[in-house]
């Protein structure tokens, strides 16, 4: 499958120098937060799925407590609020070190800020580090998003850009995986100002459906299931097992208990999984709605990445193992001939490259964070 043509999700893979956050009011600390509204979003579904999925936004948070609980650095866990009443689910691992750019990590499809367990001590030994949910995922707001690809792509970044002026941040290094890879890409189109350094794991949405389609031909069955579920959100059947669902998830992925045993020995993960992508499918819809038949991007980012500043330094990292086998990256350098471009393979490791092999893939980021002041 080539580069970053697909999505893998935490379920299934379909083809193809910053202050701390400062005392706001605008600013609201987690644990005095008492609103974590279950009714974002609205219409039947939205009352239903609690009665037949076995969840709620207290489970939700619980599984990422349990995520977190191995973490020893010091870090807030806050709400950050943006327009239209929206609130960012975000985390600060904060060493005072204002005078070096902060590195803020955007999650893939389905995921949320505790997947980054693994990651968080060593990432945040020499500067901090900021970890949000994305909009529509995790416990962030899920709002009803635009139904066009461009103005859903929008949305993601104007929440992305209004988290940054909340916080207060002037410039970061911003690195995304998979969808988080293609909105921290499509950010720094819209803002270049605010980036030092672009770093894309596995991202999702760069190459056109035709690079695979015409040298790969979709088997028919394929297609036809694609038709059929054409209608519906990538997760959907997982809301739709109800109370099977978590079984569902620990069947399927079995290898995210593994990828995390050296810090749980339990379903720890995939109860998180699961209770992040049980809840009002927002971000979710947005997606499926960025997307064409197989998971491909309906506005590839390829098409636009050689707009971005040429100043920006741009790294790619993917995983030797990956199915997404880093063939954007060499675009990338073809696009962007007088601007840095690195790729990156981390030998042993696929699409989920910071579970896979955690050590090699922070001591990379932090190689390339130690290259921006």
């Amino acid at each position: 499958m080539a580069g970053a043509a697909a999505v893998a999700l935490p379920l299934v893979a379909l083809p193809a120098g910053s202050p701390a956050l400062a005392p706001d009011p605008r600013v609201a600390m987690a644990e005095e937060e008492t609103q974590e509204t279950a009714g974002e979003g609205s219409g039947w579904l939205s009352s239903w799925i609690p009665t037949w999925c076995p969840t709620s936004l207290q489970h939700l948070k619980d599984a990422e407590e349990k995520m977190l609980k191995c973490i020893t650095s010091n870090y807030s866990k806050q709400y950050v609020f943006i327009s239209k009443g929206n609130k960012i689910w975000t985390l600060t691992f904060s060493q005072n070190l204002s005078h070096k750019t902060p590195l803020v990590l955007l999650h893939g499809f389905g995921g949320g800020v505790g997947l980054w367990a693994l990651n968080f001590e060593d990432l945040c030994a020499d500067r901090t580090v900021y970890a949000f949910d994305l909009l529509g995922f995790g416990r962030s707001s899920r709002p009803q998003f635009d139904t066009d690809a461009e103005e859903a792509e929008n949305q993601f970044v104007e929440a992305i850009e209004e988290w940054r002026q909340e916080v207060g941040l002037e410039r970061i290094i911003l690195l995304g995986h998979n969808l988080g890879g293609f909105l921290a890409a499509a950010y720094s189109l819209k803002y270049p100002s605010r980036i030092k350094h672009l770093i894309l794991v596995e991202p999702w949405g760069f190459p056109e459906r035709s690079d695979i389609a015409e040298e790969r031909p979709i088997p028919v069955w394929i297609r036809l299931l694609g038709a059929m579920l054409s209608p519906f959100n990538p997760l959907a059947g997982l809301r739709l097992a109800g109370p099977f669902g978590l079984s569902l998830v620990q069947r399927v992925r079995p290898d995210f208990k593994r990828k995390y045993s050296s810090m749980f020995e339990d379903n720890t993960v995939t109860e998180y999984i699961y209770h992040c992508n049980v809840q009002t499918p927002s971000g979710e819809t947005a997606f499926k709605n960025m997307t064409v038949p197989y998971g491909w991007a309906k506005r590839p980012m390829l098409q636009r990445i050689a707009n971005l500043h040429q100043n920006i330094p741009l790294t790619v990292i993917y995983g030797a193992r990956s199915c997404i086998d880093g063939n954007s990256a060499s675009t990338i350098q073809a696009l962007r001939p007088d601007s840095h471009v690195k790729a990156i393979a981390i030998l042993g490791a696929g699409h989920y490259v910071y579970a896979d092999q955690p050590e090699d893939f922070n001591r990379r980021v932090k190689d390339i964070c130690d290259l921006v002041d």
